[in-house]
């Protein structure tokens, strides 16, 4: 079944840019992001409907969003390239102007 899930997903990610989504459990979009383009979560976030938003990336610059909601359904939002971790800075952490 995971092999399946693989191949629809690899199908079906080229397509995700023109809208397309594609949804199945969080662990396997985990575990074929992994060991398929070495991404990993480097982010993640509370959404105010209660779904969760992850970022994973890789050190080759792929990256994946994923939002699993509530009910525990997790779908691919968007993929990408040239992936770029920023320096964050906030007002409270240095001299401010």
């Amino acid at each position: 079944m995971l092999g399946a899930a693989l191949a629809v997903l690899l199908f079906v990610l080229p397509s995700l840019a023109h809208g397309a989504t594609v949804c199945s459990s969080r662990d396997n979009f985990i575990n074929e992001l992994s060991s398929q383009h070495r991404e990993k979560p480097i982010a993640m976030g509370l959404a105010v409907n209660g779904s969760v938003l992850e970022v994973l990336a890789s050190k080759d610059g792929t990256w994946t969003i994923l939002i699993t909601s509530p009910n525990g359904t997790s779908c691919v939002v968007a993929v990408g390239d040239n992936w770029e971790a920023l320096k964050v800075t906030y007002a409270s952490d240095g001299p401010q102007a």
